[in-house]
């Protein structure tokens, strides 16, 4: 074969590359609006509930969090969240570390604490069953999140994330993903960086249903959550 031959093999392979990179695309998306529009119908009892709860334990701040997070290809967008930390969180969260060595050595390794005092009794019940969650699907909606991807990621985390960057952002950001239903809180900071290039190069409508049918076992028992 000679080098005009590979070349013509090299964008056929690439226009076919496209094609089912678009089908793939164009399939998930109208799953990801049918599945956002439904979960939407449990969104209102789920405000009603978690703003009873707060008043009972005496927190009349907004239930609502928002926070800018980057999605698809760098891109920065803002996140919806039902709060589970005191209002102050990342304020409180920098003091710790600042005076706790410990806790900044986990924190550090993980991005998260175990044991972690800012969040709240009604925050501890909606982390554990992934309720905090739910407000994502609005984000769903308006296109910056898949129901299957990788972590939204901070922008204070870009310089963390490393070399692996490049590969987590080819994709849009996740409700779920294959971070969350391989280990969750159970894995550093680097093995879900490794697993989600894995999901970033590996994507396809079939790694979508395992993740898709694991993340029930992982929100129902509440597994591996923190």
């Amino acid at each position: 074969m000679n080098q005009a031959e590979n070349v013509v093999v090299a964008i056929e392979r690439t226009v076919e590359k496209e094609k089912v990179n678009y089908l793939y695309e164009g399939i998930k998306r109208i799953f990801d609006v049918i599945v956002a529009l439904i979960a939407c119908l449990f969104l209102i009892p789920m405000i009603i509930g978690i703003k009873i709860a707060s008043l009972l334990i005496k927190d009349t701040q907004s239930i609502f969090f928002t926070q800018e997070r980057i999605g698809k290809n760098g891109k920065i967008f803002k996140l919806y969240k039902f709060r589970s930390m005191i209002p102050n969180a990342d304020q409180v969260l920098f003091e710790l570390l600042e005076n706790n060595k410990e806790l900044a050595k986990e924190y550090q390794l993980n991005k998260k604490l175990k044991k972690d005092p800012r969040i709240t009794k009604v925050g501890k019940f909606i982390r554990k069953y992934s309720i905090d969650e739910f407000p994502q699907v609005i984000n769903i909606l308006k296109g910056d999140m898949s129901f299957i991807g990788n972590r939204p990621y901070l922008p204070r985390e870009r310089e963390d994330i490393g070399i692996f960057y490049d590969d987590i952002i080819k994709t849009k950001p996740g409700l779920t993903g294959y971070w969350q239903v391989s280990g969750r809180s159970n894995t550093t900071f680097q093995k879900r960086l490794e697993l989600e290039r894995y999901y970033s190069k590996n994507y396809s409508l079939w790694l979508d249903f395992q993740i898709f049918v694991k993340t029930f076992g992982v929100v129902l028992f509440g597994k591996d959550a923190k």
